[in-house]
């Protein structure tokens, strides 16, 4: 048992905001829809699929660090602004997306949360890659003599 709700202070923000797992698997999942290429659409289902495990894996951790917290814990860690709020629930906090996982690093040293984080911030690559290979899709999609990021064709009825 590791009960640290310092560490899930930190943690949870990569739950949340702009650029945090649920807004990442909302957005992937949604793009798919308005995704001319089929093979694009696959890829963006896989990612934001994958991304809805983040979002379990991190509430996964948050609640192991906070679940046998006491309020001697919530107010020593600074996690009772939070508290008020949620108590302890989980709910997305604001987040900077892949560069704050090395920043988790940073900050946490226990062990067992370590590794998943890892885990996850490896996984961001990967999705990096992927998008690569959906831009490549793209682009052998689009007329070889289009120059713009768009393509001429998606607005010609007549094709």
């Amino acid at each position: 048992d590791c009960t640290s709700p310092a560490a899930a202070k930190v943690i949870i923000t990569q739950l949340g905001g702009p650029d945090g797992e649920t807004a990442a698997a909302m957005r992937y999942l949604n793009q798919r829809y308005a995704m001319p290429n089929r093979h694009v659409a696959g890829l963006l289902t896989d990612i934001g699929t994958e991304e809805l495990a983040h979002m379990e894996m991190i509430a996964a951790i948050v609640r192991q660090l906070t679940r046998n917290m006491t309020m001697e814990d919530v107010k020593k860690a600074g996690f009772d602004t939070y508290f008020v709020d949620h108590t302890g629930g989980i709910w997305p906090q604001a987040a900077s997306g892949m560069p704050f996982y090395d920043n988790i690093l940073r900050l946490v040293d226990i062990p067992d949360v370590r590794e998943p984080i890892k885990f996850l911030r490896q996984r961001e690559v990967t999705h990096f890659q992927r998008f690569g290979e959906a831009l490549r899709m793209i682009q052998e999609d689009m007329d070889c003599k289009n120059f713009y990021a768009m393509n001429p064709s998606f607005d010609n009825p007549n094709k």
